[in-house]
């Protein structure tokens, strides 16, 4: 792909409205200094000292930045408890400018939270994420709210140039992705053949069917190809990102990190290498930044290949961005793409 046509999809994509479905976080870093750690009295354990608090939207949320820093307007689709994990969440959705219309509360669950302690260590250390708490829901998902779900996405999905499904939570049923919403998803991109639907699912992809699916290569694998055997990570990815798309019917992205991305379709795959990053790197939200570009892109008319090339640029740009789950602008692609 030359860069004048990069600029070109780039451009298209600034005047694109994106439809976001599925399960939004709330990212709640806190950041520890070591050497201010003091030990309990009560306990006799370590006492960690927070100095610093961010929260940020994650998962689907994470999506949703990184539309917005390409410049397409994004109307949400999911769900929030009415906590101050809520509140915080919406306020975050909010200053990135995205549409909550689609947003629905329930009292009664509790707004899915990563809680994510960090050490920054000195000026240009790579900061260390500890273990993280996950506060969600695991209860099934009321039949009553995935209705109001379905009934607000027929509604979107009208005037959207593209669709993310964000499958986050690994309980079939307990996050916003319930069966009744998937069949949706599926009877609607039926409808829409020309509408991109991407999905992307932690533990789930194996269900989705007729829409574009984009799993990691251990996701793809252990749903699609347990059997895949070899030492090499290319023809491995290949074979999995086969059965990916025989399985779907459609177009399949399956990301490989630092090796770029397989694209597989219409019975053929093709490996897609990454531009090279230099360390240190930050892999986090790196997979939901290709994502946002690889549907941005084939909704502004690319090619799945060109569309790839535009994931691999937009995840570079992001896994430079240290300690945070950051996004990649038009401006960051390009400046990446020229340094390539």
């Amino acid at each position: 792909m030359e860069r004048e046509r990069l600029a070109t999809l780039l451009d298209r994509c600034s005047r694109l409205r994106a439809v976001v479905i599925g399960d939004i976080f709330l990212d709640r870093y806190l950041e520890v200094d070591e050497a201010l750690a003091e030990r309990s009295l009560e306990t006799s354990l370590v006492a960690h000292q927070v100095t610093a608090v961010q929260a940020m939207p994650g998962a689907a949320g994470t999506i949703t930045a990184n539309l917005r820093a390409l410049g397409l307007s994004v109307h949400l689709i999911g769900v929030v408890g009415d906590d101050g994990d809520g509140y915080e969440l919406r306020q975050g959705l909010t200053r990135l400018g995205a549409s909550l219309e689609g947003l629905i509360t329930v009292p009664e669950r509790r707004t899915p939270t990563y809680l994510k302690p960090i050490i920054r260590g000195v000026a240009g250390d790579v900061p260390r994420e500890l273990e993280r708490f996950d506060i969600r829901s695991r209860a099934p998902l009321p039949a009553s709210i995935g209705e109001q779900l379905i009934t607000r996405l027929k509604r979107m999905m009208m005037s959207a140039d593209v669709i993310y499904v964000a499958d986050q939570v690994p309980e079939p049923g307990a996050g916003v992705i319930t069966e009744a919403v998937r069949e949706a998803l599926t009877r609607l991109a039926a409808r829409s053949p020309r509408l991109p639907v991407l999905v992307d699912s932690r533990a789930n992809i194996h269900l989705f069917r007729g829409l574009i699916l984009k799993p990691n290569l251990a996701e793809a694998s252990a749903a699609f190809a347990p059997e895949a055997i070899g030492d090499d990570p290319i023809e491995r990815a290949r074979h999995a990102a086969l059965e990916v798309s025989r399985h779907s019917g459609r177009v399949a992205f399956l990301t490989l990190g630092a090796n770029g991305m397989m694209v597989a379709t219409d019975g053929a795959a093709r490996h897609v290498p990454a531009p090279p990053v230099h360390q240190p790197v930050d892999i986090v939200g790196a997979g939901d930044s290709a994502m946002a570009a690889i549907g941005a892109a084939l909704a502004s008319g690319a090619h799945p290949l060109e569309a790839a090339q535009l994931g691999n640029l937009a995840a570079a740009v992001t896994i430079r961005k240290l300690g945070t789950t950051g996004t990649a602008t038009a401006a960051e692609i390009l400046a990446r793409w020229d340094a390539a």
